[in-house]
């Protein structure tokens, strides 16, 4: 399996890495960051991409601004593709069909192609331009999944927390994992 992992300018970047992180290595695994994700973690997290970089030895970067990656194109076979977190500035961009930078040209490709594609929009509360946008892609056949906690599965630490939304959409993926307590 290929998956493009997209991590956008929102809040919350710092989810993106970690769901990167616990990709099974039998999964190829392409990521593209926003410069806005960059600022986030920096201003958020305190950490530098140099430093995350440094850590996905697996993981194939590409720059935002780079629209002639493989990934931008539908020979290139991407299996499946997350936006994580998902700027209400990408989400916009990916509705109307804007492709002016890796992440969203990416996307485009995924769409045309009838791929696989999560979008994990943060904000909240979310504007009625933003449900109309995720409405717009719900439409097209992409699944719209922000982070919101199931509180059934106890968990008891931010880690936990994170665990329980990336497994989430490890099964929206169909990317066997054991990261939370599941419903009995």
């Amino acid at each position: 399996m290929k998956i493009t992992v997209a991590i956008s300018g929102a809040s919350g970047s710092i989810l993106g890495i970690n769901f990167i992180k616990q990709i099974p290595k039998n999964i190829e695994v392409f990521a593209v960051f926003s410069k806005s994700a960059k600022k986030a973690l920096k201003l958020e997290n305190n950490i530098s991409t140099d430093e995350i970089f440094k850590e996905f030895k697996n993981v194939t970067i590409f720059k935002d601004s780079n629209i002639g990656a493989s990934i931008a194109s539908g020979s290139f076979k991407v299996d499946k593709m997350i936006i994580l977190p998902c700027s209400q500035n990408t989400l916009a961009k990916c509705a109307v069909g804007i492709s002016d930078s890796l992440i969203t040209r990416a996307f485009s490709v995924m769409l045309k192609e009838k791929r696989e594609i999560i979008i994990a929009p943060r904000e909240m509360p979310f504007s009625t331009i933003a449900l109309k946008n995720m409405l717009t892609l719900s439409k097209l056949g992409v699944t719209i999944a922000p982070p919101i906690l199931g509180y059934y599965s106890n968990q008891q630490s931010l880690e936990d927390m994170e665990k329980f939304l990336i497994g989430k959409w490890f099964d929206l993926l169909k990317i066997e994992n054991n990261l939370y307590k599941r419903w009995e």
